[in-house]
């Protein structure tokens, strides 16, 4: 018997999730597997971070917390907005979420009739499309190229705005090709935006404190004050603080769409787990030396791929300008042997036991993601092993 509804045909489950639990399936019998697909930092979560939880556990903060999020968190989530990125922000512009990706769902689901345009660029995080297309929505997808860093070209959204077009998401710092957008960036989408006043922005910035060679983040609102009235900024303590168990992400928004939102999670979940908001505030408000020190590992991890990558025949890169993955362009290594992306991953995880993700997954064939969110020993050994099998080719 067939369960799934019309609308799941065209949906998957998330590809970097499904290779992960394949290669720990495959470690759990023996095998020799590094496991390069799950974005997740590899660092535990903060001990004051940990030790809030706790104490609001044992202080008995275990009920039912409001839908759109703790008078605490968000206090803390509007300050943060102020701290970094010079936004002032109101109570009933914030909603807390089980998760980034959470806040995403609802604003789609509250927002996107049957038929409605939502405009990605290629590369985009897959789990875009599929939301989109669980809610009735079409994705439309736009190129970007590797000489514009695989940044949104203005003119190319002019040439894909239609009468359908609903939202433009944007992800800053990107994944898969960690793509930052600077003002300037913003500014020319911003000039083709406003001449479609229906047309909403959703910028995701999940990984706004990995940033690489001294960059300085920018918040597409901050850069673009005038699309406030229609924009959505999304993030979450999930990767800055290593905490992408605790479920916890936030959304600045007009007060219509958060109270939209608001309604929809009222029917989804409730609110976020009371005790992990409790963490998420001690994080937004406490001290913010292990975000640093995680992102200096980061920007190491990113330079030893960068050399890596140079030395080995057929591989290439646009470098990182932040987030935790590397983009691996093998176009020159496609053909009988391995016709596709797809079958080039497969290959290197049979053949030497490193998971990675097929860069068709994120509308970039002809590449492979690697999340370098792991140990440098460990992820020097992985490129140390995709050499040895690309040269053996």
């Amino acid at each position: 018997m067939n369960f799934a509804n019309s609308r799941l045909g065209s949906v998957k489950a998330s590809a970097s999730a499904s290779i992960s639990a394949h290669a720990k399936a495959m470690a759990a019998n023996g095998a020799d597997v590094i496991d390069l697909g799950l974005g997740e930092p590899d660092f535990d979560t903060p001990p004051n971070i940990v030790a809030a939880a706790h104490q609001a556990a044992l202080a008995g903060d275990t009920r039912y917390p409001p839908t759109g999020g703790t008078v605490a968190l968000k206090a803390a989530v509007a300050q943060k907005f102020a701290r970094d990125n010079g936004l002032d922000v109101a109570p009933d512009e914030l909603i807390v979420s089980n998760g980034a990706k959470q806040v995403i769902f609802v604003a789609l689901m509250a927002t996107l009739e049957p038929g409605d345009e939502v405009l990605l660029t290629a590369p985009h995080f897959d789990s875009y499309a599929s939301m989109i297309n669980v809610m009735g929505g079409k994705p439309v997808v736009m190129p970007t190229t590797p000489d514009q860093a695989f940044r949104l070209d203005p003119d190319v959204l002019d040439n894909h705005i239609t009468e359908r077009t609903r939202w433009l998401i944007l992800n800053s710092p990107s994944n898969p090709a960690g793509a930052v957008y600077e003002s300037t960036h913003y500014r020319a989408i911003a000039d083709v935006l406003l001449k479609y006043p229906k047309v909403l922005v959703l910028s995701d910035e999940i990984y706004e404190h990995i940033l690489f060679d001294n960059r300085s983040f920018t918040s597409f609102m901050q850069a673009c004050p005038d699309l406030r009235p229609r924009c959505i900024t999304v993030n979450g303590v999930s990767k800055a603080y290593a905490m992408t168990g605790w479920r916890i992400g936030y959304a600045a928004a007009p007060k219509a769409l958060i109270s939209a939102m608001v309604t929809v999670q009222s029917q989804v979940s409730s609110g976020a787990c009371a005790v992990a908001q409790a963490a998420a505030t001690e994080a937004l408000n406490g001290p913010q030396d292990a975000v640093a020190a995680f992102r200096a590992a980061f920007e190491r991890r990113r330079n030893l791929v960068v050399d890596a990558v140079a030395t080995i025949p057929g591989l290439s890169l646009v470098t990182p300008a932040g987030a935790f993955y590397a983009l691996i362009n093998i176009e020159p290594l496609l053909g009988d042997a391995h016709p596709d992306d797809t079958a080039f991953v497969q290959w290197l995880l049979d053949e030497v036991g490193i998971a990675t993700v097929p860069g068709s997954v994120y509308g970039t064939p002809g590449h492979f993601r690697i999340s370098t969110a792991c140990d440098d020993s460990v992820l020097a050994n992985a490129m140390h092993r995709i050499g040895d099998a690309v040269r053996s080719l």
